[in-house]
């Protein structure tokens, strides 16, 4: 069990080598501060000279500041301590906090928990990453992000004198499992035509504004929700994204007000999907007239009115949770008779298309709100696997409402002002002439 503060000793003593237990051994007497001595026995050697020179080892690690206090302790205590410690307190996040908690004691403890921390080596990192794999690349990918970040923490730490995980890599060739697919094909695609159906359609439902923030903006759930009307440069036609809603880490329910335990503001996920993106002209005129909607509300309902600011809310000014739009969202599928995709399909596609339109990766992913470009290409840019019919089609889109040349590393990123409102029209314009032959 690790005692915090054991690493903060002041002085030490190394007594000399004695049987112990029919074997030889020593102890090591750690002093802190308020006089308080720790004592760590070293024992189970054979031979005297053997425990001599594991002594002298212990001397001289002590003198450098390397000597490991916590030698024993196994790596699902580490893992423990580590999260409760260390992640816990470093993030406000309570889907954060618990996604590492879930790769730690689903995947990681399970495999190598019971080993002394000091003893893991990278074949056993090396056969961890090759076993899940095989399961599932996705969390193969967490799993080697999770281990290195706590062996990281514990090296700063003197839990361990170095990483194990250091430079190993996952494996070349994986066996990817279908349910575990990341790439977007046709089922998981809008053509054309679907999407003009999907937004104009939207504007008859609660979510229009989730719809076009998402398919238009690629936004995240939780990054709509909090978005707030003073977010928005009114000048410039920008958005900054600097909060979401959710649920914050230890958040108990009798601490909040009815309805509220998942719609508390908290940070963005990333560092880097702290940004400011510019807004299609077709949603900044969404966006002034859900404002009159807002103020109007707010004007007939002043005594229950909430005025929170925010863009997507109800009548009566309340935040919306994160699954709100899924009723919605699943009956204007229906109702139009789309594709029955995921929600977070549409952020996917909004990221695929630009970049198979050419966009630099770099801005995109800034747009995206994505940690590095390479996240990016990773998750969505497998060009053999995304829509294997309508490319002509999609292409046309892009064309309409994206600029016509690709942006280049060294550009603003607000020069990718997508013009949703002149393809919006331009096609409407076309249907009729179409209808009207």
């Amino acid at each position: 069990m690790i005692e915090p503060g054991l690493n903060n000793y002041t002085d030490y003593l190394v007594t000399q080598v004695i049987p112990i237990h029919g074997k030889y051994g020593y102890r090591v007497v750690l002093k802190y501060t308020d006089r308080k001595e720790v004592v760590q026995q070293k024992s189970g050697f054979a031979l005297k000279k053997d425990a001599y020179k594991a002594r002298d080892g212990t001397i001289a690690e002590l003198h450098t500041g390397t000597y490991i206090v916590y030698d024993k302790i196994k790596v699902n205590e580490l893992l423990e301590y580590w999260l409760e410690e260390d992640i816990k307190k470093r993030t406000d996040s309570h889907d954060t906090y618990y996604s590492y908690c879930l790769i730690s004691r689903n995947h990681i403890i399970p495999e190598i928990g019971n080993k002394r921390v000091k003893d893991v080596d990278k074949g056993d990192i090396k056969r961890l990453y090759n076993k899940k794999a095989d399961y599932s690349v996705s969390v193969a990918r967490q799993i080697k992000a999770v281990i290195n970040i706590a062996f990281k923490y514990a090296v700063n730490n003197r839990f361990a004198l170095r990483n194990p995980a250091e430079g190993v890599s996952l494996p070349k060739a994986v066996k990817k499992k279908p349910y575990h697919t990341r790439a977007i094909d046709t089922k998981r695609t809008l053509t054309l035509d679907q999407m003009l159906d999907l937004v104009e359609k939207s504007k008859d439902t609660p979510i229009h504004m989730q719809v076009l923030f998402n398919a238009l903006m690629g936004l995240r759930r939780g990054e709509i929700n909090g978005v707030r009307y003073a977010d928005v440069d009114y000048v410039n036609h920008t958005l900054t994204i600097e909060r979401q809603l959710g649920k914050k880490l230890d958040a108990k329910k009798e601490d909040y007000a009815p309805k509220t335990l998942t719609k508390q503001e908290i940070d963005v996920k990333t560092e880097s999907s702290h940004r400011v993106i510019p807004i299609p002209d077709y949603v900044y005129e969404a966006i002034l007239e859900e404002r009159k909607k807002y103020e109007k509300n707010r004007s007939r309902r002043s005594t229950v009115f909430q005025d929170l600011d925010y863009i997507c809310c109800s009548s009566y000014g309340r935040p919306r949770s994160k699954s709100y739009h899924f009723v919605h969202y699943k009956k204007l599928l229906k109702d139009a008779g789309l594709p029955d995709i995921r929600w977070h399909d549409l952020r996917a596609t909004f990221c695929t298309l630009l970049l198979k339109n050419g966009f630099n990766p770099k801005a995109v992913s800034k747009l995206m709100g994505h940690a590095k470009e390479i996240i990016t290409m990773d998750v969505y840019g497998d060009n053999r696997e995304i829509i294997s019919d309508g490319v002509a089609e999609i292409t046309e889109f892009m064309k309409e409402v994206l600029p016509e040349r690709a942006i280049s590393q060294d550009e603003e990123l607000l020069d990718i002002v997508p013009d949703v409102d002149e393809y919006l029209h331009k096609i409407k314009e076309e249907t009729e002439e179409t209808g009207q032959e």
